[in-house]
């Protein structure tokens, strides 16, 4: 690579306004970008400037095959680009939010990845009421697979043979543990990161991408407590919740929000015990706040 001439790479760690991108000669540059552009995420493909053997400026990026985001009233928060998979890790202690669940798993929906639901901590007499809390779930067709990642990971590694997986939880769900048994190198990366971005000490708050062999990558994100979703619009919002889906497109109005209008097909199947109270009330909650949101602007 010459400084004159912008070479492939790949974004493995988003730090604000600076990227550590791997490069097409295998070593990876602590990199800034041209002008006021910082709308880049992990995963990204991106060409870049050499500056030297360690730093480089990102010039553009390639077209997204997904992207995962999240928004709330101020602000919208890049996580991850052309992920495959959401890992959504949870577990019985401390103890989980559904209605955080419920925000992922529209997220994924909307970008197009297709979601796991990894029930960690699965030893705990706890986990049996949260296996029950998660057979909502399952009944509608997302997968679960339940760990001990203090004991193995093995049940997960063939979930994420050739896919480009995030791992996404509130703190507390054992994500850390479960990167650090499939992918052992974190550990020193991280600490390798932090001593050249001159942080002094590793906490999870930026996403990190680690291969774990020629097809398949791990970006590991820092825990959540909100995931908001106020990217999505109300018709985004409802398709967000597989379970609407079938009764979308049947209600008497065709631009019905499916909040209190009349002959609503949505309230219909509630009514009828197909969807959920709880996930109706979760959605409709999303949308009034998102529906407000707009009203402002």
């Amino acid at each position: 690579m010459t400084p004159e001439t912008p070479a492939p790479g790949l974004i493995t760690a988003a730090y604000g306004r600076r990227f550590l991108v791997e490069c097409a000669d295998g070593r990876v540059r602590d990199c800034v970008t041209r002008g006021k552009r910082t709308d880049y995420a992990c995963g990204d493909q991106v060409t870049v400037t050499d500056q030297n053997d360690e730093q480089g400026v990102i010039d553009g990026c390639a077209p997204r095959q997904t992207l995962l985001y999240r928004s709330d009233r101020w602000k919208q928060k890049l996580i991850a680009a052309n992920v495959t998979q959401m890992i959504m890790v949870v577990a019985p202690l401390p103890s989980f939010d559904l209605g955080v669940l419920d925000c992922c798993l529209a997220a994924a929906e909307h970008a197009g990845i297709k979601p796991l639901i990894v029930l960690n901590k699965a030893d705990l007499p706890e986990s049996a009421k949260s296996a029950t809390a998660l057979s909502l779930y399952t009944n509608m067709g997302y997968p679960l697979l339940k760990l001990v990642a203090t004991q193995s990971v093995d049940e997960l590694r063939p979930q994420l043979a050739g896919q480009r997986s995030v791992l996404v939880g509130e703190s507390g769900m054992g994500k850390s543990t479960i990167l650090n048994q499939l992918a052992p190198q974190a550990a020193a990366l991280t600490r390798e990161i932090s001593a050249s971005l001159g942080t002094g000490k590793h906490t999870t708050s930026h996403a990190r991408l680690y291969h774990l062999d020629a097809g398949s990558d791990i970006i590991d994100t820092p825990g959540v407590q909100a995931f908001g979703v106020h990217h999505l619009g109300v018709a985004d919002l409802a398709s967000a919740f597989i379970e609407f889906r079938p009764y979308i497109g049947q209600c008497r109005f065709r631009d019905c929000r499916h909040l209190d209008e009349p002959d609503c097909s949505i309230t219909a199947a509630h009514e009828a015990d197909k969807i959920d109270t709880r996930r109706l009330m979760v959605y409709r909650r999303l949308a009034e706040e998102n529906l407000r949101q707009q009203k402002k602007f």
